[in-house]
């Protein structure tokens, strides 16, 4: 038990986990503000162009149906207006998302080609320091 406990804590701790609980949080956040954009920005002045049409209440009434007798009260409704209103919103965040990716992309692949510090040299092999040890001895004779 205190196996998985320890491990469990190893993967909460971790930079992905936490990063990915914040990432799904900011993500409800920014839906909520786009679907705002679309539904109170957007959309409004696209249904005043087209005659004043509310797309919310864009909907396709499906003919009631008498079963032994009884009519329901409320028809049945295709509401394809909020799926227009939700096709926007999807396309949107993600161009957003799209947008963030690129940059990302763009600032890590800027990181990746900057030049390295140059590395030390490695110490040289025991072969090596015999060999310079010969050549110096040659020389000197």
């Amino acid at each position: 038990m205190s196996k998985l406990i320890q491990e469990f804590k190893d993967f909460a701790v971790k930079g992905n986990a936490v990063d990915m609980a914040v990432g799904v949080i900011i993500g409800g956040a920014f839906g909520k503000i786009v679907s705002s954009i679309v539904d109170d920005i957007i959309m409004p002045p696209i249904g005043w162009l087209i005659g004043g049409v509310k797309f919310t209440d864009l909907k396709f009434t499906l003919p009631q149906v008498d079963i032994a007798g009884v009519t329901s009260p409320d028809p049945a409704t295709i509401n394809y207006g909020n799926f227009l209103q939700t096709t926007f919103d999807f396309l949107i965040i993600a161009f957003c998302v799209f947008l963030m990716v690129k940059g990302i992309n763009k600032l890590s692949k800027k990181k990746a080609e900057e030049p390295a510090a140059p590395a030390p040299d490695p110490e040289p092999t025991n072969e090596e320091k015999l060999l310079t040890e010969i050549r110096d001895l040659l020389k000197k004779q």
